[in-house]
């Protein structure tokens, strides 16, 4: 009896990830002058459903620091310290404030610096509850009306959104709503080839 022949998998994209349609050149370059910060759960760099880097592969200011809760990231301190900074959770709390009212409390001179808890609701409460440099800084909600679209995770609670739409909704609140759309766009052709990607083949 011949022996079956396997099918070899072809190695995957080293940026996008994908094995069977590399999407690096659908890759928007969104120069935007929003600043964010991704404070990345450890659990989140080895999770393939992560979304966060899709911002940091649009964004020209976002950058990631991983979460540890006896080892504060040093370079995010360093850059919360900096007076011509005014840094902001984006994490609903009964004292958390607008995007547009964070802009207009920021002083003069000062760059509002949005820091996303990257990660799962619980990890994200997790974070805020054992970093006292962390909930210090005063908090930011989204105006979030429409509903997630982000399918790749199971048990999402209603009303939240991925990272990569938090930083979207940041942009259309920060008044970049031609750049939300870019990456809002970017972002749907990901979850497609992704889904795709999963079941053996490229995007029809």
């Amino acid at each position: 009896m011949p022996k079956l022949m396997s099918q070899t998998q072809p190695e995957p994209c080293p940026e996008c990830g994908f094995r069977h349609q590399c999407i690096c050149h659908h890759v928007p370059r969104i120069d935007s002058n929003i600043e964010l910060a991704l404070l990345t759960h450890s659990n989140e760099f080895t999770r393939d459903t992560n979304t966060g880097k899709l911002l940091t592969q649009t964004l020209n200011h976002c950058n990631v620091y991983e979460w540890q809760r006896k080892s504060p990231p040093q370079d995010l301190l360093d850059k919360i310290a900096n007076p011509k900074i005014q840094a902001f959770v984006v994490y609903p709390t009964e004292d958390s404030i607008t995007t547009s009212e964070a802009f207009t409390s920021s002083l003069s001179g000062q760059t509002p610096l949005f820091i996303i808890l990257d990660g799962t609701w619980q990890e994200a409460k997790k974070m805020i509850n054992k970093s006292d440099w962390l909930s210090k800084l005063p908090s930011v909600h989204l105006k979030v009306e429409q509903t997630s679209n982000y399918q790749l995770r199971r048990n999402q609670d209603e009303g939240h959104l991925c990272t990569c739409e938090v930083g979207s909704q940041l942009l259309v609140e920060s008044g970049h709503t031609d750049h939300a759309q870019q990456l809002d766009q970017y972002f749907d052709l990901y979850m497609r080839v992704f889904k795709a990607d999963k079941c053996g083949h490229a995007l029809s």
